[in-house]
């Protein structure tokens, strides 16, 4: 199958530098791409200069993932295109797998390696770890990452199983399809467009697939780091504009309303951390989330799937009953 390695970068030349090398030296199945958001430092010049079979696309201003991968994908040719971070680090024989999945199984349209942490390389990464799901409310959780509980990478999810979304970390998708749900939602800028994605290919019939053969390593938090408050900002707006796109028609607002209740929650446990710009952050999430509904509504596609969510409440779960890890 032609496949394209495209990964998105801004200002990542350090990032670039040290990881690039491994994914050139596998990856002789794909044909590699910069996709460059408008970046600032010299990072177009190097891989020029030190990398010149990788193929260059420009964009014309720094556009974040979703909309950056959109506009960077509109010249990019490929049946499967694979969505690489810059602080990735890949395995041998990483893309095999993947190929092989695709190629036996038409009804797979997106899959996601295994991604283990690459300053601990026994653990698995936060970002993906073996592959995603969300509960009714909409939180995202791992296999191998549940809130800040990260397993030892020990075997346990050595296997090939569907799963509701996959990481943006390491993304591979059917390019046919990508273009048949009018790829990311532009509107996420960043941080849960990939779930989005996922949660629409779900709602189509596709499957979602996590495969445990191909490896990647991931740093995570290059570009924007866990304590960021506009990573605070952005995931809890997306995750409203997510819910909104994609739950059911008959539970859309009962959910809505439980789900910004634990907001507020969770708004008013930042400030008793002393972490106050947090819950400014979420204030301006809620405030950009009531000014994008609207828009967001006519979005909603013509069927959501009523059993999306893998345990009702992850945090009750998690927070009560003690579930640190996966229950299948």
């Amino acid at each position: 199958m032609k496949i394209a390695v495209v990964i998105l970068n801004w200002n990542g030349v350090t990032l670039l530098e040290q990881f690039l090398p491994s994914i050139l030296q596998f990856s002789h199945e794909a044909t590699v791409y910069l996709a460059d958001n408008a970046s600032t430092d010299d990072s177009i010049s190097f891989v020029m200069a030190n990398f010149p079979t990788v193929e260059i696309v420009r964009n014309d201003n720094n556009f974040g993932f979703a909309h950056g991968y959109n506009e960077a994908l509109k010249h990019i040719d490929a049946e499967i295109y694979a969505l690489v971070n810059s602080d990735i680090e890949v395995t041998e024989n990483w893309l095999l797998p993947i190929i092989e999945t695709f190629e036996k199984e038409p009804e797979t349209a997106i899959i996601q390696p295994k991604i283990l942490d690459f300053k601990n390389k026994d653990y698995f990464e936060y970002a993906g770890a073996a592959g995603g799901f969300i509960d009714k409310y909409g939180y995202p959780y791992c296999r191998g990452r549940i809130f800040d509980t990260i397993e030892k990478d020990e075997g346990q999810y050595d296997d090939d199983r569907e799963i509701f979304w996959a990481s943006g970390a390491c993304f591979f998708i059917r390019s046919s399809f990508y273009k048949e749900l009018n790829g990311f939602d532009d509107d996420f800028f960043a941080h849960q467009e990939e779930i989005d994605l996922c949660w629409r290919a779900f709602n189509q019939g596709y499957k979602i697939k996590y495969n445990h053969k191909s490896v990647v390593y991931h740093v995570g938090g290059a570009t924007l780091q866990q304590g960021n408050p506009k990573k605070t900002f952005l995931n809890f707006r997306n995750s409203l504009l997510m819910l909104t796109k994609n739950l059911p028609k008959e539970t859309l607002y009962s959910v809505l309303l439980q789900r910004m209740l634990l907001d507020g929650i969770a708004g008013i446990q930042f400030i008793f951390q002393g972490n106050f710009i947090h819950f400014i952050a979420v204030l301006k999430a809620h405030a950009s989330f009531y000014g994008l509904f609207s828009n967001t509504y006519k979005k909603r596609g013509g069927f959501q799937l009523k059993k999306y969510y893998n345990t009702k409440s992850i945090v009750c779960s998690y927070y009560i009953n003690g579930g640190k890890v996966f229950v299948k």
